[in-house]
């Protein structure tokens, strides 16, 4: 405690500034637990990137040295907003993270760019002798999720994956109280859905590309779709070229929370159905509908969205359910229920926790996702306790990977129509080609696919 204590008031010496806002009520550093200050960088510089920012710097005594986005006027909003909020960090700025690792010896890069960059920029991070907290999910394509795992265990670094689920309190204290106990009996269903509004489904003209924005490094390894304007803030959701779709934005979460909940690995067949059935009006090639099964040992997991008409539950839109012979536990990012089969058993009920008498400074920020940010605290909290203990966080890079390219498997299943095994020992789909064939994504010249053996 008195080291911790120490390590508090060093942080809080480093800047006159930083007294002045304690007694403004801005940002509280009694939440601050590590003494030795981590050099911190972030890439890309949108909305959830500086919100993961901004929630590492309210648990851990860091200096952001850098900040990394291809939009000029990104990158000048990011950085004032941190030194208007935070002060006593002077950032580099960077267009391109290439320039950023090769100027830096980081602890830890945040990385917050939009999917189609996570393997190259990990792993590029790793290589320099960064750890990483890398936003879900880590690849768009299986081979790519390898490469990442692959270079966590080369370079000997700590991956927090962005699935914070596993550290979301209410569902923490539902998994102990209810599944952990085996209060549901055997499971053998488990429902998992988003029926968000998500999808871009508007058809914009072409445009010029703004000075401000380098288009052509923004798309790198992806394809080079025409311009047809700023693709921030989801519109590049809903583009396959980017990512893989809701399943890949929102399935990744629900499907990695019920494996951590029940503590699954890889599913023995993935299969599914859907396309565009309903929204067609506009650009967006990303599927409005889909169903598929992650098939387990006498479980199935059944995803489902619609981007489209009404939820089936509404008080659980984006959510799973997890049926057991003794009743069921509901739960999402907001709530959670058990709900008992026998009319006599007490049911129990969980509210999101929001942490906003301790992070006061939370109700002032802009566009914040107010339930999720005290998950994001906690899962901060595991990266740099695992750092300090050279041990595997709870969303490790092996379990970003295994929800991550379960997803994409969804959508190769639907692409050729036919059920899916994959074989992590081979890194193929065992007698299909044509599907082991689509586990890699082809790069646009002349950035390179990296590969598990060669990184």
């Amino acid at each position: 405690m008195e080291n911790q204590q120490q390590g508090r008031r060093s942080f809080i010496k480093k800047s006159a500034t930083a007294l002045a806002l304690m007694g403004l009520g801005l940002p509280s550093f009694g939440h601050i637990q590590n003494t030795q200050t981590l050099k911190v960088a972030l890439i890309g510089c949108g909305w959830y990137g500086k919100m993961d920012l901004w929630r590492l710097i309210q648990i851990a005594n860091v200096e952001v040295v850098a900040l990394c986005d291809v939009d000029q006027n990104h990158l000048a909003e990011a950085n004032t907003l941190l030194k208007n909020r935070f002060s006593g960090h002077t950032p580099s700025l960077y267009k391109d993270y290439r320039d950023l690792l090769k100027s830096h010896q980081l602890d830890i890069t945040v990385i917050g760019t939009p999917d189609h960059w996570h393997a190259l920029q990990a792993i590029a991070a790793m290589k320099s002798g960064s750890h990483i907290y890398l936003q879900k999910p880590i690849s768009v394509d299986v081979i790519e999720g390898e490469a990442v795992v692959a270079a966590a265990k080369k370079y000997n670094k700590i991956v927090q994956v962005g699935l914070q689920r596993r550290s979301t309190p209410h569902l923490i204290d539902a998994k102990q109280r209810i599944i952990d106990t085996g209060v549901l009996g055997k499971i053998s269903q488990i429902e998992i859905c988003s029926y968000y509004h998500m999808r871009y489904n508007e058809n914009p003209p072409l445009q010029e590309i703004p000075s401000f924005f380098d288009y052509d490094l923004w798309t790198g390894p992806a394809p080079l779709r025409p311009f047809d304007g700023l693709p921030h803030k989801r519109k590049w959701r809903s583009f396959m070229e980017y990512g893989n779709g809701i399943t890949g934005d929102m399935c990744v979460h629900m499907l990695d929370c019920v494996r951590w909940m029940l503590d699954l690995g890889w599913p023995l067949k993935i299969s599914a159905t859907g396309g565009i059935f309903v929204q067609k009006e506009g650009k967006s090639n990303i599927a409005d509908t889909q169903t598929a099964i992650f098939e387990y040992e006498e479980l199935n997991i059944v995803w489902q969205h619609r981007t489209w008409g009404n939820p089936e539950d509404p008080e659980y839109p984006w959510a799973f359910k997890i049926f057991g012979e003794n009743g069921y536990l509901a739960g999402s990012p907001f709530q959670a229920d058990f709900v008992p089969l026998d009319k006599d058993q007490e049911k129990i009920h969980w509210d999101a926790v929001y942490e906003k008498e301790a992070f006061p400074e939370d109700l002032d920020e802009k566009d914040i996702e107010l339930h999720a940010v005290p998950a994001t605290r906690k899962h901060f909290k595991n990266l740099v306790d695992a750092i300090k203990s050279n041990v595997d966080p709870v969303a490790n890079v092996m379990e970003g990977h295994i929800s991550t390219a379960c997803c994409i498997l969804v959508n190769i299943s639907m692409e050729l129509g036919r059920p899916l095994s994959y074989d992590p020992k081979t890194m193929t789909i065992p007698s299909d080609s044509e599907a082991s064939a689509l586990l890699r994504r082809p790069y646009r010249k002349p950035w390179i696919h990296p590969e598990p053996d060669d990184i």
